[in-house]
């Protein structure tokens, strides 16, 4: 009985919220292995055996498996919500969720990377699409998961733009600077030849020498490459980061980084400003020894 419940709700969160796939699978997850603990805990199959207290018993379990507070919040986040959505649809009538409160989480300052490091890197030998990726994830701070999803169209080479897809299945438009267009157009002429010799019709923006579209992982794997030579570990996502920590550490406004980052919550994007203070105290004292 329960389990059904969770696919409605799925249903839900992908054509109602417009939530990427990855976040739905996330959900399933997190949700099956509660209803799971459920059982095993009582053997409680449906919702009017549940109380708060075996949301609670889940949450000790979580932590004694010593799952982080990360982990533990979006499990905890996922249970509110789905437990939200029964209560607004009629399906339960008090919310066992209510009340339970989510794990105090510290910010960490996210990992950026130096103007220099990401010039070494450029300045390897990379392949066209290659060179490409890193132009968008930097020069244009996407998320890996906006990158692999550009199709051919979402590309304005005249008018120098990207637009992409974020989360909740919002667009925006980012500018991008004659490095990455240079990069696109070299590229482009690549993928012509690929789709000629593939005989492929794919609307995907990058694809691999093999023909096929470009994965998360095929990006992950490149960039964690080249920091090995760097002899740092980055991610994708550390390119964003030192995107948008560079263009505020160039003046650019706050709420401007924001619309580029497609950030819903201002907040978040000021989380850049404070790794800005913290690099600008460590070039002014690793000078001023």
């Amino acid at each position: 009985m329960l389990i059904q419940y969770i696919a409605q709700y799925l249903e839900y969160l992908q054509a109602e919220r417009g939530l990427a796939q990855n976040t739905i699978d996330a959900y399933r997850r997190d949700l099956t292995n509660f209803c799971d603990f459920l059982y095993k805990l009582a053997s409680i199959d449906d919702f009017e055996n549940i109380v708060r207290n075996h949301i609670n018993y889940y949450i000790k379990d979580l932590h004694d498996k010593n799952y982080t507070p990360t982990s533990v919040t979006r499990k905890i986040a996922a249970i509110r919500g789905w437990f939200r959505w029964l209560s607004a649809n009629g399906i339960i009538k008090n919310d066992p969720s209510l009340g339970v409160e989510l794990p105090k989480l510290t910010k960490k300052l996210p990992k950026v990377m130096s103007v220099t490091e990401i010039e070494t890197i450029l300045k390897n030998h990379l392949t066209d699409i290659e060179s490409a990726v890193l132009e968008l994830l930097y020069g244009a701070g996407l998320r890996v998961s906006e990158l692999v999803n550009l199709e051919l169209n979402n590309v304005e080479l005249s008018a120098r733009y990207v637009r992409c897809i974020g989360k909740g299945s919002k667009e925006r438009i980012i500018p991008i600077g004659e490095k990455a267009v240079k990069s696109l157009k070299t590229y482009l002429k690549k993928r012509e030849l690929l789709i000629k010799k593939f005989k492929t019709d794919t609307k995907k923006l990058f694809l691999k020498e093999n023909g096929k579209t470009v994965t998360r992982q095929d990006v992950y794997v490149f960039i964690r490459k080249q920091g090995e030579l760097l002899k740092k570990h980055i991610s994708p996502h550390t390119l964003r980061h030192s995107f948008a920590t560079h263009m505020l550490e160039n003046g650019a406004d706050l709420r401007v980084v924001q619309e580029l980052l497609g950030h819903s919550d201002v907040s978040t994007t000021q989380l850049y400003t404070h790794v800005s203070k913290k690099r600008l105290k460590e070039v002014y004292f690793s000078i001023n020894k």
